[in-house]
């Protein structure tokens, strides 16, 4: 009895966390576009510890790293965006071969300021993501990663094509 309840919740508590990163993946495509959506971005990831899963860990450093781009000082900014930063490569030291944090530091690297020098990583994310993309189980996750690779500058032509047919 004790194993089936164990069992039950744990079921319960996979099944609400992957609807939770589905809002998380939702609301993270909107903030990048959107100061008034990053607000909710930023405090929905607010509560994340480099103990929750590394998908959220992630975010949580995109969060910070997005929301550094309004700070009032250039100190404030550059501090908070390597706050964030510091978040997404533990997400990826912790998981170097979790896709998902792959693909948000490839996607803060693609908008950071180049005078920021975080771009370090750009082929390896791309070339990870493009390899790994066809055995993504997550269509929630397929669909935002190729979403991101078809509006991208640093995929090519050929390269979106082939994603778009798998």
């Amino acid at each position: 009895m004790k194993a089936l309840l164990s069992s039950i919740f744990l079921i319960l508590s996979l099944a609400f966390q992957a609807q939770d990163l589905s809002a998380v993946r939702e609301s993270y495509k909107v903030a990048a576009q959107d100061k008034a959506h990053l607000e909710t971005f930023y405090n929905m990831m607010e509560p994340v510890t480099k103990s929750d899963n590394v998908a959220l860990v992630a975010y949580k450093g995109a969060a910070l790293a997005l929301q550094a781009k309004y700070a009032k000082t250039i100190k404030e900014k550059k501090e908070g965006f390597i706050n964030g930063v510091g978040y997404l490569e533990f997400a990826i030291e912790k998981e170097p071969n979790a896709i998902e944090p792959r693909f948000v530091r490839l996607g803060i690297q693609e908008n950071a300021p180049k005078i920021l020098k975080y771009r370090n990583d750009i082929e390896e994310d791309k070339a990870f993501l493009l390899k790994q993309f066809e055995y993504i189980d997550s269509k929630n996750l397929r669909a935002h990663i190729k979403d991101y690779i078809l509006q991208s500058k640093l995929f090519t032509e050929e390269e979106k094509k082939n994603i778009e047919t798998q």
